[in-house]
């Protein structure tokens, strides 16, 4: 009998074939859908996070261990009844005007969903004006911006105040984040968080809600 902390430890080496297995196999056995996805596949992405935060995992095999738990969620979501879906905390994510670097965004777009977190990626090079369309469409918890240039940083700037301007900055909270972001520039611009890696974004974003 396969057990959750073996299909942890599958995710956490990135074997997706091994996932798939043991998540049929569990299925198979007749465990709850729910538990599975939470005691062994995010439980092994939790383990991930630790890990990259601590420096002892870099990005290819995080993005192993990510593929390998989305594998199995794809074979325990139609199994789970509709009523016992949690509202999921959503997050709006995108690199900020003038900025076309995406892989941390990515990084911390995996982290998110691996999480738990709804996150909707507009990608890289979003204006204010495309931020505040998207808020209005997809009714947020929570807008995540990432800046990987100090010139493009004022965007971030830039889009907070628009959510004033238009009357959405209670509607959202916002964090920010990237190499030449720091928790001072944080607070100059009046978000609500900064995250220094991927790992801690999750974090931050349900310290937020829970607040």
């Amino acid at each position: 009998m396969i057990s959750y902390a073996e299909l942890a430890q599958s995710v956490v080496l990135g074997d997706e074939d091994l996932v798939m297995e043991q998540v049929n196999s569990l299925v198979a056995a007749g465990n709850s859908p729910l538990e599975i996805i939470n005691e062994g596949l995010i439980a092994g992405m939790n383990v991930v996070g630790v890990r990259f935060k601590a420096g002892d995992m870099y990005v290819p095999e995080v993005l192993m261990s990510a593929r390998s738990m989305a594998a199995g969620v794809e074979i325990v979501k139609p199994l789970i009844p509709v009523g016992d879906m949690k509202v999921k905390i959503k997050v709006l994510l995108g690199t900020v005007k003038g900025d076309l670097h995406d892989i941390g965004k990515n990084l911390v777009r995996i982290m998110m969903e691996s999480s738990g977190l709804d996150v909707i990626d507009l990608g890289i090079d979003i204006s204010p004006e495309a931020f505040m369309d998207a808020i209005k469409e997809h009714n947020p918890d929570i807008l995540a911006m990432s800046a990987l240039l100090t010139t493009t940083m004022a965007n971030m700037k830039g889009t907070i105040e628009m959510l004033v301007e238009v009357g959405l900055r209670d509607k959202v909270k916002v964090i920010v984040g990237g190499a030449p972001v720091s928790q001072e520039f944080a607070n100059t611009i009046g978000a609500d968080g900064f995250a220094a890696d991927a790992a801690s974004a999750s974090d931050l974003c349900k310290m937020l809600i829970a607040k």
